[in-house]
């Protein structure tokens, strides 16, 4: 496992648990308003690097403390030995929870069979049209829509999330993904901010009020649509 950043405590990541989060280095994705700039193409120079041996001492030493353990990126399901590090960190008796862009279907059905993840949190780029434009290459629909239709059936505790940005996002796009992701559990549309390490630094965000008002759009095909980061 290649990890680039360790969050130690986080009361947000994960829902109603005390955790820390791991970030593993690398991406499939291209999503121009990425805010991880530096763990998707693996710049180092800016990076924490962290030994899984390290990540394993500190969730050793932190076992009393914590409760769950977030794995986000990048995209942690490129990692070969991801399996093998969960396995661990599970026989700890931790709660995992998992960040992914839902492109390795399989690896993510693996896990979850194996009861290896309690909680599944899956971006939604956009609407199905307009997510090679949004994720800044060519994207592997099938997969994604894989991804979303095994959530969906309720195997594990999950939850949609989209980014929202004044740049790729709109009304029609939101009622798109919306009408796609009719019947899943929760969907969360967050607030863009600017890191100041972006993709495209001409990407812009959305005032509160287009959000809200995509809320409503949302909420005719996923009732329990919240917004999230809105300042």
């Amino acid at each position: 496992m290649k990890f680039g950043g360790l969050q130690k405590l986080t009361l947000l990541d994960y829902p109603e648990h005390v955790a820390c989060t791991l970030f593993t280095i690398g991406c499939n994705l291209r999503c121009p308003f990425c805010h991880n700039f530096s763990l998707v193409v693996g710049n180092l120079a800016k990076l924490e690097q962290i030994t899984e041996e390290d990540a394993l001492a500190f969730l050793r030493k932190r076992s009393k403390v914590l409760e769950g353990v977030c794995i986000t990126g990048g995209e942690p399901l490129m990692q070969a030995g991801i399996k093998q590090f969960i396995e661990q960190v599970k026989q700890m008796g931790y709660s995992v929870k998992l960040d992914t862009n839902g492109a390795y279907p399989n690896k993510l059905r693996e896990l979850v069979e194996c009861n290896l993840i309690d909680y599944v949190a899956m971006d939604i780029k956009n609407s199905r049209e307009l997510y090679n434009k949004t994720c800044g290459c060519v994207v592997e629909m099938e997969d994604i829509c894989s991804s979303v239709e095994y959530l969906k059936s309720g195997v594990v505790d999950y939850e949609f999330r989209t980014t929202v940005t004044g740049t790729f996002h709109s009304d029609s796009s939101i009622e798109q993904a919306a009408k796609w992701l009719q019947g899943a559990k929760r969907w969360y549309l967050q607030q863009f901010v600017d890191s100041g390490e972006l993709i495209d630094s001409t990407v812009v965000g959305v005032d509160v009020e287009t959000l809200k008002r995509y809320q409503k759009i949302a909420e005719q095909y996923v009732p329990n649509t919240q917004l999230r980061g809105v300042k």
